[in-house]
């Protein structure tokens, strides 16, 4: 029995959404029969409940059968979803639509994607409330403006006439929080709304969701594997798995005693700022040296943009030693991947050096560097988008060692021992990337970055898309692999908790420069410079430490 009187009987009091023994059934053929299985809840008017749980427990499909979004492959097989006197899990669509938009709205993982490229941010504002044929023209087009100022955009009545392109990730979130709060809706879901985000447009979001969610009286499903955010927000939780809800009950009992093993599992993988101070090992030899490293960009097309010139990279200076891991850590823009990229050479420097192995690699043409290209290697953020599709993983594996002149019985060998080393049995030598789920496609790109013995890895945002519990398994696998190879890494990341697990130093990026660098317990502890404050106020939860 779940810790809670609300998940049988009647309907609390003033619940705006009652859902009740929830099954949605899955294709045949899947891992499990079904998405969601047995499920119920309330929720109250002005309450903000969190749904938490890794990839594939159930969360969004919950909230897309709220919704009436599931796709044709996925049905309700049982159960109600009672709202607004009507029970979803068996309307009508032009009952559905009705509702959508006006009495519950929804906001989306990723709104580059949610959005329309063709259409400005306003047009597509005023298309929901024109879609329910709210005010006139003139109207409408008021009430965009004030709908993008109240969820802090600058220079709304400007801003209204841009692209979702020419916006920021963090603006074009805002965009489609405004879009959910047209016509002002009793229930707003938000899908991981701020899981791609850094932490201070995270931090951001969070608290204008928080603060329109008590000025409105309004209800707010939000659905999310961070318990950080859990923390930060929530007044009641939900806890998901595998299509079961394991657990519920007010904040604080959850996170503070949680009752269910699944529960505590999670916690126990959540990164949290480690202050403890470290033994020095600068007597390691120095595998990469960076002096005064620059990189700047000239955006845009025109005569006006020719004289603009952005600095990425900004007189970086660094030294990485041998089996030690250099952190860098800033907000989306401050040159951190621009920085991950020169040092591969993806992209050429504009000024300084890069010392490696005796020689300054920044001034090595393509073909010089090509020789020692395999012994500084990247492991990146998406491992879906950087494997490929069509080729095997017997193939990515191999494929870069035998062009390097490794014969292909030796290649062999040696992909099914990384595979081995990462977690992953030789059957995967044979399958495709789509047949592995996120975190066992991050272990293959690592494999892949081992297969050339590089001396360097550099992992760029390499476990920011990952649940909490995957998480902690590839940031072990890459300590562990790290103390066995005595490897060089560059860890980049906008996470200051997962930085703080896994790195010796830090250096701390804003604007293209490294404003303050140190070891972990030193820049979490008495951080100097303004920029690092700010990082780490924002970080969600900071004040929850997880129980022992």
């Amino acid at each position: 029995m779940l810790p809670s009187e609300t998940t049988t009987g009647d309907p609390i009091e003033e619940a705006v959404l009652s859902v009740r023994n929830l099954t949605i059934s899955l294709p045949r053929n899947m891992e499990r029969e079904n998405a969601v299985e047995n499920i119920s809840f309330d929720m109250k008017k002005g309450e903000m409940l969190c749904i938490v749980g890794e990839s594939g427990s159930g969360k969004s499909v919950t909230a897309n059968a709220i919704m009436g979004l599931l796709p044709s492959s996925v049905r309700i097989t049982q159960g109600s979803i009672r709202f607004k006197g009507h029970d979803l899990a068996s309307a009508r669509e032009d009952v559905l639509r009705g509702l959508r938009g006006r009495s519950v709205s929804i906001v989306f993982q990723d709104p580059l994607s949610a959005l329309n490229p063709l259409m400005t941010v306003g047009q597509q504002v005023a298309e929901v409330m024109e879609a329910h044929h709210a005010g006139t023209s003139a109207t409408r087009t008021k009430a965009v403006v004030d709908l993008l100022g109240e969820v802090g955009l600058p220079e709304p009545e400007v801003l209204r006439h841009q692209y979702p392109f020419q916006l920021s990730g963090g603006q074009r979130q805002r965009v489609m929080i405004a879009m959910a709060l047209a016509l002002g809706p009793d229930l707003l879901i938000a899908d991981e709304p701020t899981t791609a985000l850094d932490v201070t447009t995270q931090a951001q979001i969070l608290a204008l969701i928080r603060r329109l969610q008590r000025e409105k009286n309004m209800s707010v499903m939000f659905i999310t594997h961070d318990f950080g955010v859990v923390a930060e927000i929530a007044d009641r939780v939900i806890v998901m798995e595998k299509g079961a809800m394991v657990e519920q009950g007010v904040v604080s009992d959850v996170l503070g005693n949680p009752s269910h093993p699944y529960t505590r599992r999670l916690i126990a993988a959540v990164p949290h700022m480690i202050e403890n101070e470290k033994k020095s090992r600068g007597d390691a030899p120095i595998v990469l040296e960076v002096r005064k490293l620059d990189k700047t960009y000239r955006p845009g097309i025109g005569f006006f943009s020719r004289s603009r010139i952005v600095h990425a990279v900004k007189q970086v200076s660094f030294e990485v030693r041998r089996g030690r891991t250099l952190g860098i850590v800033g907000e989306s823009g401050s040159g951190k991947s621009s920085l991950g990229r020169v040092l591969l050479k993806l992209l050429d420097s504009d000024g300084g050096s890069i010392l490696f192995d005796g020689k300054d690699i920044a001034a090595l043409s393509a073909s010089e560097f090509r020789p020692m290209r395999p012994h500084i290697q990247m492991i990146f953020q998406d491992p879906f988008a950087s494997l490929n599709p069509r080729q095997t993983i017997a193939k990515i594996l191999t494929v870069g060692p035998m062009a390097h002149g490794l014969p292909a019985r030796e290649a062999r060998a040696k992909a099914l021992k990384l595979l081995r080393l990462v977690g992953l049995d030789e059957g995967a030598y044979d399958r495709f990337p789509h047949e592995f789920s996120g975190g066992q496609r991050q272990r293959i790109g690592i494999a892949r970055a081992l297969m050339m013995d590089p001396k360097v890895l550099v992992a760029d945002e390499a476990v920011s898309a990952l649940d909490v519990s995957i998480q902690a398994q590839i940031l072990d696998l890459l300590a562990n692999i790290q103390e066995e190879m005595k490897i060089a890494m560059i860890f980049i990341t906008h996470d200051l908790r997962v930085a703080s697990r896994i790195c010796d130093e830090i250096l701390v990026m804003n604007r293209g420069e490294v404003v303050e660098s140190g070891p972990p317990w030193q820049i979490f502890r008495s951080p100097r410079h303004a920029y690092t404050r700010q990082l780490i106020s924002a970080i969600p939860g900071k004040e929850w430490v997880p129980a022992a």
